[in-house]
């Protein structure tokens, strides 16, 4: 299941809700808990599902592993489990698709664009997006950005609102480059099972490029929503990570490939990740 990076899944769905607080809406603790427990099994899902099928296709034998990177080493030291961590991904789903069948009973189908996408970023991450580089660069962010941060504000609250797409670009731009930094040990790996996600296909330079564009953005779209109004000035606060995704880049600069071998430029990447939405959603609700 990878219960350590199961943390980003509570914050981002704390962040959705830091919005229905924002728009003076009172938050049901009760459906706040179902959205967060619906997030929680779809990102189980996802990474159980990875996991059976890297065992499958042998990339797990190749990898080698890092605190970050390279599968959690689970089913090749236990392969007699294989068939247990699909069973435990197929039940993680089947429950997901029934909190999902109870949101819309209980919001209305305004949710069903939201699950579907996330249902198909579920079955579909390891065997076909991870053979497309944009594709693959882009669907950590909106999985966790715009359907976790968007669809927790949505059930909350039964409608959508323009603050909900607005802060959800902030996990978007992070998410994306926490996965992406996280493939740079396993490129040469991935590549041996047929994946062509973006550092294979255009390597660690512009991958690089890709990574600093979207820390640059990050900042730049955080400070234009405070001084558009869409933000309060506390919001600012969400900017003290920011140095830790500039050790990242200087890291991957440094090391390219062989990154994993100082983890704390991976370690400071994860740390960005989770404490820029966290503050973020702080500041909102204070603020």
């Amino acid at each position: 299941m990878r219960l350590s990076f199961l943390v980003l899944t509570p914050v981002c769905v704390f962040l959705g809700a830091s919005i229905v607080v924002a728009n003076n809406k009172n938050v049901s603790m009760s459906l706040l808990m179902l959205a967060l427990l619906g997030a929680l099994l779809a990102h189980i899902s996802v990474n159980t599902f990875n996991e059976y099928f890297d065992f499958k296709s042998g990339l797990d034998l190749t990898t080698k592993r890092t605190q970050f990177s390279g599968g959690s080493g689970a089913l090749p030291r236990h392969p007699e489990m294989v068939n247990a961590v699909f069973t435990i991904g197929a039940v993680s789903l089947i429950a997901t698709l029934m909190i999902g069948g109870f949101f819309i009973w209980k919001s209305g189908a305004g949710i069903v664009p939201i699950g579907l996408a996330g249902l198909i970023l579920i079955v579909s991450y390891t065997g076909w997006i991870n053979r497309h580089p944009f594709l693959c660069l882009i669907a950590p962010g909106i999985g966790f950005g715009f359907l976790v941060v968007v669809g927790t504000q949505f059930v909350l609250e039964g409608e959508y609102t323009l603050l909900s797409w607005l802060v959800a670009v902030v996990p978007f731009f992070l998410v994306n480059n926490l996965l992406l930094l996280n493939q740079y040990p396993d490129i040469q790996a991935d590549a041996n099972v047929g994946r062509n996600h973006f550092p294979i296909a255009y390597g660690v330079r512009r991958s690089n490029m890709v990574y600093g564009l979207f820390v640059l953005a990050t900042i730049l779209v955080i400070v234009i929503y405070v001084m558009t109004g869409y933000l309060p000035a506390l919001s600012l606060i969400a900017l003290f990570p920011m140095p830790l995704a500039f050790f990242s880049l200087y890291g991957a600069i440094k090391y390219g490939k062989s990154i994993g071998n100082s983890p704390q430029y991976l370690g400071a990447n994860v740390a960005v990740t989770i404490f820029t939405p966290l503050l973020l959603g702080l500041s909102i609700i204070i603020g």
